[in-house]
């Protein structure tokens, strides 16, 4: 349990941590490379500890140093792991890791926690299955545990869904280079979380891979292109940077945040422009972002290229005048938890009057209560409900240590800042 101490107004510079986003394809990217890669400001997180150790079970030597990984790369030429492979709760690490298991000579498991056996993957599956890979799971529920033959991949032409996760149609693009073939992804329906996608194509880039990409609605990759070894910085992550960016907002106080990409691809630089709507003053430049907190009001806004920073918004609209609805975010129903349904239940319980849909939230500020919060081992339930405590006494987060998913010092860093 972990009580928040209520705060003033906010004035503190902060540094956010490294992008798991980017940290999770590098690692993955690099393995496929040929040669040494550094990865440099890496993140260090449960997530990205699951990957590493996935990646040298199938034979990649990754080294931990203090500030990098160090990853020898095999130029495809990956080995069958020897053991049903474990990756706890880390999503990303799941779904990358179902496309390129199926490049290894021999059949791999994948496995993971309760709540990871309950998140669909079947739109990956049958995806891989178009091309040759007869993946499946092995409950025949379309969650893990699964089951991925190797032997190599294919490639072809696919009709993927694109309404559930960009996540699927990141695993095929990250591995495709190492396809036998060309390939060509087809997006059935409209392709949710776009930027996601925008990062996996930035950083396939920037190691010597280029993928034809038409309106987020067909991906080409052609088969003569392999990733280069390099020393690469991992950037700043945005999705982290909200939960301060959202203090400032919530008392009115001023933040400065530093080392963050100003002109990054990661959707969640959306958040700023959120937070300018509902009434705070920003400033951006190359060395560091200003955000001042002024009075907030409600809005409504489409929040489905920013999937990840939902829960930092319904938050902030608790203290805001009037309604704020949020919509296009059917997919955080198959996040860590149904993060729609857990909203909606923590909010409500705090004293704030909520609705909710398919996929939208609606939030009217409330009286709020001293209250115990349930995170539903959900880091960013637990750091967004963190922010409550800012203004509201008596606030304590339940289970705080699922933080170490994504930012093991959130609140070291929040308590920093008081």
């Amino acid at each position: 349990m972990k009580e928040i101490n209520p705060a003033g107004k906010i004035v503190a510079t902060v540094e956010c941590p490294a992008s798991k986003s980017y940290t999770n394809r590098a690692l993955l990217i690099a393995a496929l490379a040929k040669g040494i890669s550094t990865l440099r400001n890496p993140l260090f997180s449960d997530d990205t500890k699951y990957m590493r150790l996935a990646l040298e079970q199938f034979g990649i030597s990754v080294k931990q140093e203090t500030c990098a990984f160090v990853v020898s790369g095999t130029g495809g030429n990956i080995k069958c792991p020897r053991n049903e492979i474990s990756i706890g709760l880390a999503g990303t690490t799941m779904r990358f890791l179902t496309t390129f298991a199926a490049l290894s000579p021999g059949t791999t498991q994948l496995t993971g926690e309760k709540r990871m056996l309950e998140r669909p993957i079947s739109d990956l599956l049958k995806a891989l299955n178009q091309i040759g890979v007869n993946a499946r799971s092995l409950k025949n529920n379309g969650c893990p545990p699964l089951e991925i033959p190797g032997g190599g991949i294919p490639g072809g032409e696919i009709n993927l869904a694109g309404n559930n996760s960009s996540q699927y149609l990141t695993s095929i693009l990250l591995s495709a280079p190492y396809f036998k073939n060309e390939t060509t992804i087809n997006i059935i329906g409209e392709l949710t979380s776009k930027p996601y996608a925008d990062i996996t194509l930035d950083i396939m880039r920037t190691f010597g891979v280029t993928v034809e990409c038409e309106n987020h609605t067909r991906f080409h990759i052609s088969a003569d292109q392999t990733y280069h070894a390099m020393d690469y910085t991992i950037e700043a992550d945005w999705s982290s940077a909200s939960y301060f960016l959202a203090a400032a907002a919530i008392t009115q106080g001023e933040v400065t945040l530093i080392g963050l990409n100003p002109d990054s691809v990661q959707g969640d630089t959306g958040f700023l422009n959120v937070l300018e709507k509902m009434g705070c003053t920003t400033e951006r430049s190359s060395e560091k972002i200003f955000i001042k907190g002024n009075p907030l009001r409600g809005i409504d806004i489409n929040m489905n290229s920013m999937p990840d920073v939902v829960q930092t918004l319904a938050v902030t609209a608790l203290f805001a005048e009037g309604e704020t609805c949020v919509y296009g975010i059917g997919n955080l129903r198959i996040k860590e938890t149904d993060r729609i349904d857990a909203l909606e239940q923590e909010l409500s319980r705090l004293g704030a009057h909520v609705e909710s849909g398919e996929d939208f939230l609606k939030i009217r500020p409330g009286t709020y209560l001293p209250t115990e919060l349930e995170t539903y081992d959900d880091h960013r339930m637990a750091m967004s409900l963190a922010l409550v405590g800012l203004k509201v006494p008596g606030i304590r987060i339940k289970n705080p240590s699922c933080v170490e998913k994504s930012f093991p010092n959130f609140f070291k860093q929040l308590e920093e800042i008081l």
